[in-house]
């Protein structure tokens, strides 16, 4: 009979001890990204058991983190004569892993070796770029469990930490120097400044974890492309790789000071009460587009990962569409050529339009010519344009509600300016030429003759002046030798091509020039 009670003692005994050494969960803090150190005081000061509680306290306060490269990292520096790293941030991504080493530190004995300790975090550890360092850009945590007795001058050390942006939490188990300690952590104070008894450590637990998950929240989920009736969810793809699904729930944020607290059909809680929509997406989607949304309204957004591997806290984010503002609310011309204008009109906004009519014709009281552009476009080029010539453009917008709304603007060619057809000069005594050309008569406002001296001849020696458009023909004298001519049509708007001759004096005056 005694045989049989002790062999299922030791069964139970061993039934035991295999739930206690099970694996240990995977986390379901999927809140943060962070980088946390942890500076545990082993020094002589501190006696194994206290070293123990130590480590078993950053076990359950661990314990509940997901860790990974996109997600918490943890490192433990030890404080003794010659301080030492047990693990840096890259060493473990799994609870599994961290646990185990949590469980196999052994203290290191010596003197309180604190800023010397902390000199080594700062160069090693929560500097980013070193091997086992700090990621850059992410927020960083040194959190210091000591005893209290003799830490040294750790004052500068840690004010040189928070200069670089590192938050320092401490946690007190013995009889410290509340005034140093005070001046050592990042504020608040009340929350990352704990004084407790080593048999005690259990309590601060859940107080400790919420100021580093305050540090290290991270925005898991993010609104993007919002307009006045869409916006667009974006995570991290958390239950890549698992079997499970996200679900989505979103609806309009309750009005402060409106009821709310039911929770009744079509009403969720974690909403505020109000009516909200359920959607799903597959386990290795990132992001969801909501649509039909309200403008210029506030909404509030859950996104649950859902997987029975893994269990995930749920994600929440408010965010507000764009005021509505009626397309078109503005219109331009560009690329304009001779036959041809571009018109383009905004905000473009194909969630809630479905077409647009482009009017034109010439002002005053053209032809009217039509044309429909779909509702994902917000320009169009009109063609086959004359000329020279100012159009009125209307665009209509049509709404899918059956409304519509028209903004016009003017739109202007270019004129054609033909070119100089013939210039021809004629020497007429020693000094003076007779300039004849031919141009266009079209749209012609006149043309500009310009002289000027060439070779040796004074630089300054130049003239120019305005003929009306009817003179084809005039006399120039007095002109220096190898003065060169040149004469250019004017129109409407620019200067066509002009053509240039150089005038030669000889005994016997002869025609020279150019033809075209």
């Amino acid at each position: 009979m005694d045989s049989y009670i002790l062999t299922w003692m030791v069964t139970c005994a061993l039934l035991r001890l295999s739930v206690t050494q099970s694996s240990a969960p995977e986390g379901v803090l999927n809140c943060c990204e962070g980088d946390v150190l942890f500076l545990v005081d082993s020094s002589g000061s501190v006696t194994s058991y206290e070293h123990s509680r130590m480590l078993s306290f950053l076990s359950k306060l661990l314990l509940p983190f997901s860790l990974g490269e996109d997600q918490v990292r943890v490192g433990l520096l030890q404080v003794g004569t010659r301080p030492r790293l047990e693990f840096g941030f890259n060493r473990y991504i799994t609870q599994n892993g961290l646990q185990g080493a949590l469980k196999n530190i052994r203290p290191l004995r010596g003197d309180t070796n604190t800023v010397d300790a902390i000199k080594l975090a700062k160069e090693l550890v929560l500097r980013p770029g070193s091997q086992d360092g700090a990621r850059l850009g992410l927020p960083r945590v040194l959190v210091w469990l000591t005893d209290g007795i003799k830490p040294g001058d750790v004052t500068g050390p840690m004010a040189e930490l928070r200069e670089e942006g590192v938050a320092v939490l401490v946690v007190s188990t013995g009889h410290s120097n509340y005034k140093v300690l005070r001046e050592v952590v990042t504020p608040p104070v009340e929350s990352h400044l704990h004084f407790v008894d080593i048999d005690d450590m259990d309590i601060i637990t859940d107080d400790l974890r919420d100021a580093i998950i305050e540090i290290i929240r991270a925005e898991r989920i993010q609104v993007r492309d919002i307009t006045t009736t869409a916006a667009t969810l974006q995570w991290r793809p958390v239950l890549s790789g698992l079997k499970g699904y996200y679900e989505i729930q979103f609806g309009q944020a309750p009005t402060p000071g409106a009821g709310g607290g039911g929770s009744g059909s079509g009403t969720s809680p974690s909403t505020g009460g109000s009516q909200y929509q359920r959607l799903t997406q597959p386990a290795d989607s990132n992001s969801i587009r909501l649509t039909e949304l309200k403008p210029d309204t506030t909404y509030t957004a859950k996104l649950t990962p859902d997987s029975n591997q893994v269990e995930f806290n749920s994600l929440f984010v408010t965010f507000k569409t764009k005021p509505e503002v009626a397309s078109p609310a503005v219109i331009t011309v560009s690329e304009s050529g001779k036959t041809s204008v571009r018109v383009s009109w905004g905000p473009l906004q194909p969630e809630v339009v479905t077409s647009y009519l482009i009017e034109y014709s010439i002002l005053p009281g053209g032809k009217l010519h039509q044309r429909t552009v779909g509702r994902t476009h917000n320009s169009t080029l009109l063609t086959e344009l004359q000329p020279g010539t100012t159009y009125l453009v209307t665009v209509t917008v049509w709404y899918a509600s059956g409304k519509q709304k028209a903004m016009s603007v003017k739109a202007c060619t270019q004129e054609v300016t033909p070119a100089l057809a013939d210039l021809h000069l004629t020497t007429v005594g020693s000094d003076s030429v007779k300039v004849d050309w031919r141009g266009s008569a079209d749209g012609l406002k006149g043309y500009w003759l310009t002289w000027e001296a060439q070779q040796n001849a004074i630089p300054s020696q130049r003239s120019s002046f305005y003929l009306p458009p009817d003179s084809l023909t005039t006399r120039l004298a007095h002109l220096p030798p190898s003065a060169r001519v040149c004469v250019s049509p004017i129109y409407q708007t620019a200067r066509g091509e002009g053509l240039c001759c150089t005038a030669e004096f000889h005994s016997n005056a002869f025609a020279y020039g150019y033809q075209s």
